[in-house]
């Protein structure tokens, strides 16, 4: 093996060189602080961003979005679900409703730990009198439970003259909506109640 000379030494660093200056150049270019200089910006803007950060991507990218009403109290919040392939992505604020515009208690934006937690239920507990334990029922069983009790108190308690006036009410079932109910479905639910079953406790959420 022939070793090179001082010459050629010389000339391959020479070469070498454009290259190294190059990759110098690329790497001082990355760097946040060089930026800020060149661009005599605060440090506050693009110029900050590392190749990562500029990498990032919301993760509502490409999900749905529905509007719905935070559950909790009676104000009424506007939220925006974003899911993605039948899965919850997020809950966040709704800047478009009128009653919150885009904000939400530490409760309301804790939305979305109320649908994902592994220990919320998702079946019908159900305790029989005198038992200790709880037992689960399919909707449909104890939507016929609540739906008999109803009858069969309001026709136990419904009175149809008092005084020698006729009531036609009863005053042993009562209503309570829910503050996710709107107008439409509160109008109906005063109806069926009234009108129906001759209800006369029937209020709302919002009103508390």
């Amino acid at each position: 093996m022939i070793a090179p000379s001082r010459h050629g030494l010389l000339a391959l660093c020479v070469l070498s060189l454009p290259w190294r200056v190059a990759v110098i150049k690329d790497l001082l270019s990355r760097w946040p602080v060089i930026r800020q200089i060149r661009n005599l910006s605060d440090g506050t803007g693009p110029e900050a961003m590392t190749e990562r950060t500029r990498d990032l991507k919301p993760r509502t990218l490409g999900a749905k979005v529905a509007r719905s009403v935070c559950p909790y109290c009676g104000v009424g919040c506007g939220q925006l679900v974003y899911h993605k392939d039948g899965k919850l992505i997020s809950i966040e604020g709704d800047p478009a409703s009128p009653v919150s515009r885009g904000r939400l208690c530490p409760k309301g934006a804790d939305t979305f730990e109320l649908h994902t937690h592994p220990g919320r239920l998702k079946k019908v507990k159900y305790r029989p009198p005198y038992s200790r334990d709880w037992k689960e029922l399919d909707l449909e069983t104890a939507m016929d439970m609540v739906a008999d009790r109803v009858w069969e108190s309001r026709e136990r308690t419904f009175v149809e003259k008092e005084n020698g006036a006729a009531v036609m009410h009863t005053l042993g079932v009562c209503h309570l909506g829910g503050a996710t109910m709107d107008i439409e479905e509160n109008y109906l639910i005063r109806k069926l109640f009234t009108g129906g079953l001759g209800m006369n406790c029937i209020s709302n959420q919002a009103r508390i």
